[in-house]
């Protein structure tokens, strides 16, 4: 499961260490510090980023469909960062389970940004499709395998009256300038490239740790013999430390695009000119229902 054969073929090395010292995780600790800093910036806009376990070695969570608010302080009192507390108690089990059969596991952490504006992104471009950066993003974490964006995989099972989400106006002003709405979210908060304005919601896959105290057969390289991995310190999981990461790199990559999108040289400017945009959506659509009321008044 390592890099290491292919790293050391692919850079005619001899010793796996060169490979995975700089295949580790580690490399992540950077960018969580730079996350940090991106977190900073999107709490001037009250933008939220938080997540939790949603399964760890093949037991589910079932937490309550409305997520509680803020979302990491609710996760942060689980061993196991989930919300829901049956499970925590199952994954726990299998967690020791595990480490007393010399085996590691895998799992799903939920990412979940609210107050993210509407319009981040585009849908003009390949490159500047906010889900495709994300997605980048996320998979580059190591020992990822996979994103789901909204209701991910499962859409591709349901038939587009159940997946797609109604456009309502509810009456009441929005967070954006306008009265539309989202009947349900199952585009996860991003449709075409771009935020709706509705909740983010991004889910990441985590294969089990490669390092096993159980030693898997492999290959001497020097010899060309059957050898057995060397078992070094291993964690069991390393799920809920993913959380973490998943969410500092969905901070880099919304903290980017408001920039991109708003630009300044200045806190304040940037807040201008968020506010600006909400402004002008807002009077857009009221010169829309204006004119709907006088064609029919």
């Amino acid at each position: 499961g390592h890099a290491d054969l292919v790293g050391v073929l692919k850079y005619d090395r001899v010793d796996a260490r060169d490979i995975l010292e700089r295949a580790s995780a580690r490399e992540t600790t950077a960018r969580v510090a730079a996350g940090a800093l991106a977190r900073r910036l999107l709490d001037e806009f009250g933008i939220e980023v938080g997540s939790h376990v949603v399964s760890l070695g093949g037991v589910v969570a079932h937490p309550l469909s409305e997520l509680p608010v803020p979302l990491n302080e609710s996760a942060d009192r689980s061993q196991v960062r989930t919300l829901d507390s049956v499970a925590e108690a199952a994954m726990i089990a299998r967690i020791d389970g595990a480490r007393a059969a010399g085996d590691t596991l895998g799992g799903e952490v939920e990412i979940v940004a609210r107050g993210v504006p509407l319009g981040l992104g585009s849908h003009v471009s390949w490159d500047r499709k906010l889900d495709g950066r994300m997605a980048a993003m996320l998979m580059s974490i190591p020992a990822v395998k996979g994103v789901e964006i909204g209701l991910g995989f499962e859409a591709a099972r349901r038939p587009g009256s159940e997946v797609h989400d109604p456009i309502i106006d509810d009456g009441t002003a929005g967070a954006f300038g306008t009265r539309l709405r989202r009947r349900s979210n199952n585009a996860g908060g991003l449709e075409g490239g771009m935020t709706t304005g509705e909740p983010l919601v991004v889910r990441v896959a985590m294969k089990p740790i490669s390092t096993l105290m159980t030693p898997l057969e492999t290959v001497d390289l020097r010899s060309g013999s059957r050898a057995s991995a060397q078992s070094e310190r291993s964690d069991v999981t390393a799920v809920p430390a993913m959380g973490v990461i998943a969410e500092a790199l969905v901070c880099l990559v919304l903290a980017d695009a408001m920039l991109e999108k708003f630009g300044g040289d200045s806190l304040g400017e940037t807040r201008r000119n968020l506010e600006g945009y909400t402004s002008s959506l807002g009077e857009r659509w009221a010169a829309i229902t204006e004119a709907e009321g006088l064609e029919h008044g």
